[in-house]
């Protein structure tokens, strides 16, 4: 990894973003606008409703009735899952740059410019990402605390693929991701086999073939928490995002990804290895709070599949019998759990700063 100083002689960029939406036409309007504020960049929006019963169409023709030569509505006229949104969308875009935010998100003022003129400054770099805010309330995030010097790290793309998979780990939200239109026509849409982790596999197969960077120091994104997203409503469990996350990374050693990642075996076993002590750790802190055996259990379950005999550790068989026995969480229990909240907060400032954790 390579961090420089950003550079501001690159030429304005026009940049479209795909905006998938399923029942958020009550969130079209605020996002609408964060794009088209974007004054650095000819910004332009394509929105995909997918059938929405609640009236979304209704709101994305009026906003592109109202901005007819920047805002385009595909209203599709049934239901065809997000998949095939995503890849309706990013079909339809005609300009360099290309994002895919979800209508419920935000897209960060002078973000778009910030990842384009990275891209423009650097031709080998397919895809581009940064931090994101998350909020709850309100059409407009709070301001986060001070911003750091905003600096552009950049990665050989198979470096950065290498790291993930370490880690087992997806860096990226979703929203605050741009990408070189190009790099999309050449590795093609999403997957449909993999609805659960698509943008996980999407990131690794730009890896394969693209280098990858991070605006750091400036929110690129906002991302909007609530009880109707999808994470929680259609894909909710830890076990389940852990084992759906797993599957993205085996991609790597199938017939189209392999033949360009020397080593993706290797790296498939770290990701492995990388979420079952994952599947260990949320466990033990479940129990450290105070959870009952069975509602670890998936996630003990999932760290022996992918590493057989992860769940027999004394410090996991500790725990298990204490809380079979009704016991709550010992002294000790509770002050470990107070010191990984402090680990979570210092991984969470290095992430900020270096975008990867």
């Amino acid at each position: 990894m390579r961090i420089t100083r950003p550079r501001t002689d690159s030429e304005r960029a026009a940049v479209t973003v795909v905006v998938p939406c399923y029942n958020y036409g009550r969130f079209l309007g605020p996002l609408v606008a964060s794009i088209l504020d974007q004054n650095d960049v000819e910004s332009h929006v394509i929105i995909v409703d997918d059938a929405s019963p609640d009236g979304s169409a209704d709101v994305a023709a009026a906003l592109a009735e109202a901005h007819p030569s920047r805002v385009t509505a595909v209203l599709h006229d049934v239901n065809r899952g997000h998949i095939q949104t995503y890849n309706d969308g990013l079909a339809a875009a005609r300009t360099e740059f290309v994002a895919l935010v979800s209508a419920d998100d935000i897209v960060a003022p002078g973000a778009l410019g910030r990842a384009t003129r990275l891209m423009q400054a650097n031709p080998r770099v397919g895809m581009v990402y940064g931090h994101t805010v998350a909020f709850t309330h309100g059409v407009q995030p709070a301001a986060p605390h001070a911003s750091l010097p905003e600096t552009w790290s950049i990665w050989g793309g198979r470096k950065w693929l290498a790291w993930a998979a370490k880690r087992g780990r997806n860096f990226i939200v979703s929203p605050e991701a741009v990408m070189r239109t190009s790099a999309i026509k050449q590795i093609g849409g999403y997957n449909a086999g993999l609805p659960h982790s698509g943008d996980l596999e999407y990131w690794l197969r730009t890896a394969a073939t693209w280098d990858i960077a991070r605006v750091n120091g400036r929110p690129q994104a906002y991302y909007r928490m609530h009880g109707a997203n999808m994470h929680v409503t259609s894909y909710a469990g830890l076990a389940v995002d852990l084992r759906h996350r797993m599957a993205a990374f085996e991609s790597l050693t199938g017939p189209e990804l392999a033949p360009s990642v020397p080593g993706a075996d290797r790296m498939v076993a770290r990701a492995r290895a990388a979420i079952a002590r994952e599947a260990v750790s949320l466990a033990l802190r479940d129990l450290d709070r105070g959870m009952r055996t069975d509602e670890v259990r998936p996630l003990l379950e999932l760290a022996d599949e992918l590493d057989p005999g992860a769940s027999s550790q004394r410090k996991v068989r500790w725990r298990l019998a204490r809380a079979r026995r009704g016991r709550s969480p010992a002294i000790s229990q509770r002050a470990l759990e107070q010191l990984r909240r402090q680990a979570d907060r210092l991984r969470a400032v290095l992430y900020e700063v270096a975008g990867i954790a």
